[in-house]
């Protein structure tokens, strides 16, 4: 079988500072922006990789949500964990670096896990988890 990921879903409660975190801090190109205000699915994605895409869409906007559905998904993505994108890199701590110098949130430094990986974290501006490995 033959099957790939071609996109992923991270809610995006504030657009604008989304675009600025997947485009300047993560390096991450454009590629569809639909919508308005608030209301918009963005689709973004490491450039060279034209297969694989994030989806940066309003948060709890389906129509089967309950009221208490929205406000659990509200509060998960307040405390930052409600997603979670794992990423990689062939250099864990060049691309800390870069996304911490510009003001991203950082959970996690660059550190050897007790599972053999070296890893780092950060939050995006919606609270998304935003995880990158090493690449061994």
């Amino acid at each position: 079988m033959d099957i790939n990921i071609s996109s992923t879903f991270l809610p995006a409660s504030d657009p604008e500072a989304s675009v600025a975190f997947y485009r300047d801090a993560l390096g991450f190109e454009i590629r569809n922006d639909v919508g308005k205000g608030t209301m918009r699915w963005i689709t973004v994605g490491p450039a060279g990789q034209k297969d694989v895409s994030i989806v940066l869409h309003p948060p709890a906007v389906d129509p089967g949500i309950t009221e208490d559905e929205r406000r659990t998904i509200t509060e998960m993505m307040a405390k930052g964990t409600y997603a979670t994108i794992v990423l990689s890199s062939p250099d864990v701590d060049a691309a800390f670096a870069r996304v911490e110098a510009t003001g991203a949130d950082v959970v996690q430094e660059p550190i050897d896990q007790p599972y053999g990986i070296r890893d780092c974290a950060f939050r995006d501006p919606a609270g998304n988890t935003v995880r990158i490995n090493q690449r061994p």
